[in-house]
């Protein structure tokens, strides 16, 4: 399990001073990525079109390229603008399988400045039932921290 305090910092050192989205989100996902083996795939989609995500920078086996937001645990986080904790992806209506090895996930939306949509962090893993409010909080914290306008 990940020490999400070591792990922010980390993230906070490696992306002091960078503005390029894509730049920060490749970091993420790959300090998350190989921070817990819970997390078989990490990574983020991105606002690419009014009620479109597109696949960003990522950790893991091939993602799919395009969700909209009528569509999944991506696009249901990017529509509502709320976490996602799904402990059982087979459970969930209209999940998209995008690897048979999924079990569970969590999406995160990621807000800019003002607010604004940038995309969301997905995070799968091969485990049924591997994230809690505990990861939602900490994980929360750090796209704030990177992303947002603090």
């Amino acid at each position: 399990m990940s020490d999400y305090d070591d792990l922010a910092a980390r993230i906070r050192a490696l992306c002091k001073g960078e503005t390029d989205e894509v730049a920060l989100m490749a970091t993420v996902a790959c300090e998350l990525h190989h921070s817990d083996d819970r997390f078989d795939w990490t990574g983020f989609y991105r606002v690419m079109a009014p009620d479109l995500l597109k696949i960003g920078p990522y950790q893991g086996g091939h993602g799919c390229l395009v969700i909209p937001f009528s569509r999944g645990v991506c696009g249901t986080a990017a529509r509502t603008r709320e976490v996602q904790i799904v402990p059982d992806v087979e459970a969930f209506p209209g999940h998209i399988a995008c690897s048979s090895s999924t079990r569970s996930e969590i999406v995160l939306p990621v807000l800019g400045k003002g607010g604004r949509l940038i995309g969301v962090l997905d995070i799968d893993s091969d485990r049924p039932d591997a994230f809690g409010p505990g990861d939602a909080t900490a994980l929360q914290a750090i796209l704030e921290e990177v992303f947002g306008e603090s």
